[in-house]
């Protein structure tokens, strides 16, 4: 007897604070893009007790597109976006796993693209880039631009994961990979997403990368400062040292 072929599923993890606003539109825009893709899904949203109604929204979302696809699982207060992934991966049935924001920074049209480079060589990883081929941001000034660019450039030349893009935060992950690369990962605030991938690749997970556009949020207030930068180069020399 053939062994049963698993079917594939993806799993979309969102960490929301305050998105009561953007959380139907970039819901609907998941569905649009599954559904005409023709792919099992489901969206987890980890609300971080939003004092907005973000959870009140999710509810009514899951009446409009059942408990099977949208699950709400939130948490007592703001923890961090890396205890977010953790918490709501165990939630998740999919083989494989979305990670994205719900500010529409990242557009789920690119959703498709992901999955197609996926296939093409069955990587464990595809991450959204900003800045290789036709990838680029929207809505930011000169000085964050430069910012940015300057965090990549300066944790590629330090650590040389050889991915452009280190800070992103839009991923396509196999589950089990995603499992074994966040229990190693230590850091949890703005380096997180860089020690992942750079973690991923020293454990020798494959990665592609799919150019994405990147548009500064619509609604509420961006999350990096001054700290958040100071806190990122520790982090890039922290990791330097350890991996």
């Amino acid at each position: 007897m053939a062994p049963k072929e698993t079917k594939t599923k993806y799993s979309i993890l969102l960490p929301t604070y305050n998105e009561r606003r953007n959380l139907p539109i970039i819901t609907w825009l998941l569905n649009k893009t599954f559904t005409e893709q023709k792919l099992d899904w489901e969206l987890i949203i980890v609300d971080d007790g939003s004092p907005d109604g973000t959870q009140e929204v999710a509810k009514q979302l899951q009446k409009a597109y059942t408990p099977q696809r949208i699950q709400l699982r939130a948490r007592a207060g703001k923890l961090g976006l890396g205890t977010a992934y953790v918490h709501g991966l165990q939630f998740a049935t999919g083989n494989y796993v979305i990670i994205m924001d719900a500010d529409f920074s990242h557009h789920p049209k690119f959703i498709a693209d992901m999955i197609r480079v996926q296939k093409t060589k069955d990587y464990d990883i595809v991450t959204g880039t900003r800045y290789a081929s036709n990838g680029g941001v929207y809505g930011w000034d000169l000085k964050r631009k430069l910012v940015s660019r300057g965090a990549n450039l300066f944790a590629d030349t330090v650590l040389r994961p050889g991915v452009s893009d280190l800070t992103g935060s839009f991923r396509l992950y196999k589950k089990e990979v995603l499992q074994k690369v966040i229990q190693s990962t230590e850091s949890k605030g703005y380096t997180f997403q860089m020690e992942m991938m750079v973690r991923a690749k020293a454990m020798g997970f494959s990665v592609a990368e799919v150019p994405i556009t990147f548009v500064d949020r619509l609604y509420g207030e961006s999350k990096l400062g001054g700290d958040e930068i100071v806190e990122y180069a520790k982090g890039v020399l922290n990791l330097w040292l350890k991996v």
